[in-house]
């Protein structure tokens, strides 16, 4: 097998050639299709989340075909599409894990942060965390629905039922829940880098009935506001432009300190949560709605070799939607 490693934090991945892994007891292996690049990758090769396992090989929106199963295995074929998220393994026994929310799991594994994920042309997972996608898409296409969708849709089913939604940072997440939005017949505020015309443009052809920079007051008082930008100084103004009783949603892994600000800005029985990786369950509800509306992402593609490249121009904002690595 070939892949892209990341052996420190802050350096460049490197390409390797290794033996091709084998499938342990309760684990499959997938030859890769394609893989999207993530956010929360760009925060593992910048050292911004502490204690990856290392070296490591980055990626955890994997679409690929299962060519190996380990023992204790059932439930999958040989051949069959399947998707690879995030969250890799949780223990089963903690109290989060016995309460259905295994997304706080005390002792998880997190594909390629601390179990090699899908920047390569193979990968090992564990059976019991691997969706099985059909036949039905692109590949490239379905990759970000395995981060970017599923985080995406548990951070609006936390921000609750309200009709007027606004979303920050109009990337891979943030295209993909517009879609879904709209859907659900709510209106949808898009709030871009000030000045970004370009991704101000995109989420008005996505549906968006409002766009404009996160330096600026929308006409009405919002809902709820998803937060998908890494940017602390976004907080206080997101607090800004919701409703009494609203709700603000930091969605990241990751975000930058956020400033002190005024009490008034929370006050009014406003609320300020964080989204906690995923679960199984959400990837269930998830890939539902997605099939039912036709959801794909809006892509640009890579070759696995030039993955160094695709972070560079994620970091950058160079382009719209999702960055997927092909082998």
């Amino acid at each position: 097998m070939h892949a892209m490693v990341l052996n420190a934090p802050g350096t460049p991945l490197k390409w390797i050639e290794r033996p091709d892994p084998q499938p342990a007891a309760g684990e499959v292996r997938v030859a890769i299709c394609a893989c999207g690049v993530c956010r929360t990758d760009l925060h593992v090769v910048d050292g911004d989340l502490s204690h990856p396992r290392l070296p490591i090989i980055p990626g955890h929106e994997i679409v690929g075909r299962i060519d190996a199963i380990g023992s204790g295995v059932s439930g999958f074929e040989v051949g069959a599409r399947v998707g690879i998220p995030w969250l890799g393994y949780t223990c089963g026994h903690c109290p989060y894990c016995l309460t259905h929310r295994e997304n706080l799991c005390d002792r998880p594994l997190f594909t390629g942060y601390t179990r090699d994920g899908g920047f390569a042309t193979m990968t090992v997972a564990d059976a019991g965390y691997v969706f099985p996608l059909g036949e039905d898409g692109d590949d490239v296409a379905i990759a970000p629905l395995l981060c970017a969708g599923l985080i995406g849709w548990r951070s609006l089913v936390m921000a609750g039922v309200g009709r007027r939604l606004g979303l920050y940072g109009f990337g891979a997440a943030a295209h993909l829940i517009a879609q879904v939005a709209c859907w659900q017949g709510r209106e949808v505020y898009a709030f871009t880098r000030p000045g970004d015309m370009a991704s101000q443009t995109f989420a008005r052809t996505l549906g968006a009935v409002w766009a404009g920079g996160s330096d600026e007051m929308p006409p009405e008082a919002l809902d709820a506001v998803i937060l998908y930008a890494p940017v602390g100084a976004l907080v206080p103004a997101a607090l800004k432009v919701v409703r009494k009783g609203g709700r603000v949603v930091c969605a990241g892994i990751h975000m930058s300190a956020i400033p002190s600000f005024s009490y008034d800005l929370l006050w009014g029985e406003r609320q300020l949560l964080s989204v906690a990786n995923l679960t199984r369950q959400d990837g269930l509800d998830f890939f539902a709605v997605a099939r039912q509306i036709g959801l794909e992402a809006r892509t640009t593609r890579y070759a696995l070799r030039d993955a160094n490249d695709a972070l560079s121009d994620l970091r950058s904002g160079r382009f719209e939607g999702a960055a997927v690595l092909v082998p």
